[in-house]
């Protein structure tokens, strides 16, 4: 009789960070002897079928999340669905319900989606955003997430603890009265040495219609760059399809080892700068131009800090052009930070005591997991006693 407890690993489709950020995780968990089932809709779900075609997959209710057009009318645009969101919302909670009342599933990690809580079941939720940033709202959004997050048995940040860390005030409010785990930084990548390919590589996902606006500025600046570009379009599709625009190679997608190849092939990334690219980076060391999606609170503030702290620049997306890279040489990038940094092998076993049949956390106070990436080398770079941009 087959023992394997089934654990429900379900990223929320905001782009594709969430889902890529769990791939470490499940391999972890196929480590500790337990069953995956995949959750998620959309490219998140996609992307996730593409890596474990042999896993078992559920869609679940779509948030539907779609940028406005105008960054300025982001905050109110995802006001005004907040109702679909809410819907979805409770429909997974139904869904979930339904699958553990037929034995389909003995636990869940939920990357940002709140409905997956049960009381008969180990639930974790999995977030760098302790304090959701919403400009004057701020304080009304991170209570609200605070709710649902109480609602998990654990809560675990992919971050590190302490001054040195990667998401700043994101994920390390100074008042959080919910018990959190760091489990350190997570990244599916591995470094290589390879041969230099491209002098810039485009790596875009994202939401619509931020997705598309972006990839047309981007395309219109780079065919008058002289130099190779490798453009990742970031939409999942059922085949891969390559094309050529002059010196720009377009890619809609690529899986996992051919991502990794390609990124360490190439001198410069242009990316958004959300928190899932930003651990990817970090762990290969690469120089970057971040271009943050207009009116997405979270990602401007990341872009920020890191421009402050001298290691990444940024741009605006609206006023992006080529000579913008040219600041790129100088920063320090992501690499001088890894000269003496240590990669662990495997999540520690400790991390999913909960799943085993620990339901309640040991400690109210917060624990640090280092997992996966670096527990050294990060020097004063990423130190918050530095003043904030």
């Amino acid at each position: 009789m087959n023992t394997q407890k089934n654990i429900l690993v379900a990223p929320l489709n905001w782009g594709l960070g969430h889902a890529t950020r769990c791939i470490p995780l499940i391999y972890a968990l196929f480590e500790e002897g337990f069953n995956v089932i995949l959750g998620s809709d959309g490219a998140a779900l996609k992307l996730l079928q593409k890596e474990f075609p042999q896993l078992k997959s559920i869609e679940l209710p779509s948030y539907d999340i779609k940028y406005a057009k105008n960054g300025k009318s982001f905050k109110w645009k995802m006001l005004l669905r907040s109702p679909k969101v809410l819907k979805a919302i409770r429909k997974e909670r139904d869904l979930l319900k339904t699958l553990v009342r037929k034995n389909e599933i003995d636990g869940v990690l939920s990357d940002n989606r709140l409905g997956l809580y049960h009381a008969d079941i180990p639930t974790v939720f999995m977030t760098h955003q302790l304090q959701v940033l919403s400009g004057k709202t701020t304080r009304i959004t991170s209570a609200l997430h605070r709710n649902y997050i109480r609602k998990f048995d654990e809560c675990w940040v992919p971050d590190f603890d302490g001054k040195i860390n990667l998401s700043g005030k994101l994920g390390h409010p100074k008042k959080f009265d919910i018990p959190v785990k760091y489990i350190g930084a997570l990244s599916r990548l591995e470094k290589k040495e390879v041969a230099p390919s491209y002098d810039v590589m485009v790596l875009l996902s994202g939401p619509e219609p931020q997705r598309s606006e972006l990839e047309e500025i981007l395309l219109h600046e780079l065919k008058h760059y002289n130099g190779q570009v490798l453009f990742i379009r970031g939409v999942v599709e059922a085949e891969q399809h390559i094309k050529r625009q002059g010196q720009i190679k377009l890619v809609n997608f690529m899986e996992t080892q051919d991502l990794q190849k390609a990124i360490c092939a190439s001198d410069i990334i242009i990316s958004r700068s959300g928190y899932t690219t930003i651990m990817d980076l970090l762990k290969l060391g690469k120089k970057a131009l971040f271009i943050p999606t207009p009116g997405q609170t979270e990602q401007e503030y990341l872009a920020r800090r890191l421009e402050a702290k001298g290691i990444i620049p940024f741009a605006a997306q609206e006023r992006f052009s080529l000579k913008d890279l040219s600041k790129v040489k100088l920063y320090s990038g992501f690499g001088t930070l890894l000269s003496d940094y240590r990669v662990d092998n495997g999540l520690s076993r400790e991390l999913f005591s909960l799943f085993k049949g620990e339901r309640k956390l040991r400690s109210h106070s917060k624990v640090a997991f280092n997992i996966n990436l670096f527990v050294m080398g990060f020097n004063n770079m990423f130190d918050d006693r530095k003043p904030e941009s």
